[in-house]
């Protein structure tokens, strides 16, 4: 049990890159951002609630542990900036990514006096900088900051929303939530900034009262010039380190170009005829978005999914071996045992390099405009339901009445698939597999599945009624259900793409569908879609066997009639599994 956890704790972190450190960094700075901007928003209603939301704002962000992770993620995430601009070498063709880098890395910059002012002006001279004060000094005293403050907020924001676009693009809600974290993204800043800006009427109005000023502008509150000196110089010193930091990074890219070139070039082949010159240093992918050659990525180069995969054509013994993100991904699609298959993203190769990409970009012309699902992992439950006899149906018959019959058959099949909420996904002659999880919960999909294979029957049954005095014997089939993780998306060439579903778990549901016919039974379903369907152990008789391509037996259920499965997929209560 521990070694089985250690062992999945291990794979959990080799799976771990830079990017993803730096996703969670940016995730809880994100939410200090969204607190910051909630309590704003609070100066459209008084000065009171300003207050009010400022006290647990304080409360929650500078409570000991929390203070710790949050500078830890500001550090990190700061540092993992600078170092995004010394690593990449190149960019894609949208101008977004390099604005998200110049906005993050003005921040620190833009927000130095506000920070300095008030974190380190508290720790130094215990100065009491709310609301009052830091709205008075920006609005009455030096109203030329406040545009500063205002930047800064803006420049935070669209920093924050472009990361967590890159993030969320690729998730499976994406599509759905879209609208509605659009939306937030537009009305949270908006209150935010209208906040301050009654906030600062406020302040302004309440200032020309003696009593308010001399409880809220106070040398305790906001410090004597002395003091403020201080902190303009600590401030001035900082923004002179930081762009100096900065320059450093720029000068060490220069090198490396200098020494790269003196390094040598090397030739990339790409298959097609097309070679390119590139210095030793670069990733195939980065050398394609330099010389403008299409390249397959959906991540952008994130070694978030395998779609720059490449095929090294020749000596592969000068390669660098995969880094540990690398050897993960190629993992996860089954391509960890082919040394031949390596990510664009992440190979960089010290010598020329010949190889074909495994996904061609290419321009869609199917008049729908380019694919509407990009590639995806989601957890569904595929079926496969074959007709059984179809090539002795087809001895004696005109090509014609063989075509209507199997027609016939996948129609019934695919009726009692969309009644029970699936989806028919692909005809392979007379078989079809369907899919089911597309938009319900892992649960209800099984039992979606085990459903639909009982109404089969019943659509099959009175297919073979209404042909009994043209068919020798009647129409079986046989179905196969496997549920599990599947990469999902538009699959194809040009005018021939269709959504469909690649992964082990297909192939599973294929080769159950295939043992129907040794164990002389209509349904077998795997031991998961039984458990996560919430049916009891000792509902149907289960089987250990092999599958082809897996390592060990899995347990399944054999059905030897589908229409049996009616009352057990009824919905009710799941049990323990």
């Amino acid at each position: 049990m521990i070694a089985a956890k250690l062992a999945r704790i291990g794979k959990f972190l080799r799976g771990l890159s830079v990017r993803q450190v730096r996703i969670v960094c940016g995730l809880i700075l994100f939410s200090y951002l969204i607190s910051h901007f909630l309590n704003h928003a609070l100066g459209n209603i008084s000065l009171e609630a300003l207050a009010w939301g400022l006290h647990y704002h304080v409360l929650f962000w500078q409570f000991l542990p929390v203070a710790i992770v949050f500078y830890t993620a500001l550090l990190v995430h700061g540092g993992l900036g600078i170092w995004a601009l010394y690593e990449r070498r190149q960019f894609r063709w949208k101008a977004i990514e390099p604005l998200q880098l110049l906005l993050g890395l003005s921040i620190p910059l833009l927000a130095a006096a506000h920070v300095i002012g008030i974190r380190l002006g508290h720790t130094l001279f215990g100065h009491d900088r709310f609301y009052p004060q830091v709205l008075h000094g920006y609005w009455a005293t030096a109203s030329q900051r406040m545009w500063l403050m205002l930047s800064v907020l803006i420049i935070a924001w669209i920093h924050g929303s472009i990361g967590l676009y890159f993030w969320l693009r690729m998730k499976t809600f994406f599509r759905r939530s879209a609208p509605f974290l659009l939306a937030a993204a537009v009305l949270v800043p908006t209150l935010a900034l209208l906040g301050l800006y009654q906030g600062g009427r406020a302040v302004v109005k309440e200032s020309a009262d003696p009593q308010w000023r001399a409880a809220n502008l106070s040398p305790d509150k906001v410090g004597t010039p002395a003091q403020a000196d201080w902190l303009e110089n600590i401030t001035g010193h900082f923004m002179i380190g930081y762009l100096g930091l900065l320059g450093l990074v720029l000068v060490a890219r220069g090198i490396r170009t200098l020494r790269e070139r003196r390094g040598g070039m090397i030739t990339l082949s790409y298959g097609n005829g097309r070679t390119v010159r590139v210095p030793k240093g670069l990733s195939v992918l980065e050398a394609s978005l330099r010389h403008q050659v299409p390249h397959a990525s959906v991540c952008g180069g994130r070694a978030r999914c395998s779609t720059c995969r490449i095929r090294v054509i020749g000596d592969r013994t000068s390669l660098p071996e995969p880094s540990n993100r690398e050897s993960f991904v190629l993992n996860r699609v089954g391509s960890a045992s082919d040394p031949a298959i390596r990510l664009a993203c992440q190979l960089r190769p010290e010598g020329d390099l010949s190889f074909f990409q495994i996904f061609t970009p290419q321009t869609v012309a199917t008049g729908r405009g380019a694919p509407s699902h990009i590639g995806e992992e989601r957890y569904l439950v595929s079926m496969f339901v074959d007709m059984r006899g179809s090539t002795r149906l087809a001895e004696n018959r005109l090509p014609f009445d063989t075509v209507f019959i199997v027609n016939r058959f996948l129609g019934a099949v695919s009726k009692a698939v969309i009644e029970c909420g699936g989806q028919p996904n692909q005809f392979l002659g007379d078989g079809q597999l369907a899919l089911f999880g597309l938009a319900t919960s892992r649960e209800t999909a099984c039992r979606q599945a085990l459903k639909a294979a009982a109404r089969i029957s019943v659509h099959v049954e009175e297919l073979n009624q209404f042909l009994k005095n043209d068919l020798r014997e009647p129409i079986r089939f046989g179905i196969g259900i496997h549920a599990g993780e599947v990469i999902v998306g538009d699959i194809g060439y040009r005018d021939h793409i269709v959504f469909t579903a690649l992964g082990d778990a297909v192939n599973v549901a294929a080769r159950l569908q295939d043992m129907t016919k040794s164990l002389s039974c209509e349904v077998i379903f795997s031991d998961e879609v039984r458990a996560t369907a919430g049916l009891s152990i000792d509902d149907l008789p289960r089987q250990d066997v092999e599958i082809r391509g897996r390592a060990g037996p899995m347990s399944v259920c054999i059905v030897a009639n589908a229409d049996s499965l009616a009352t057990l997929a009824d919905d009710k209560e799941p049990v323990a599994a």
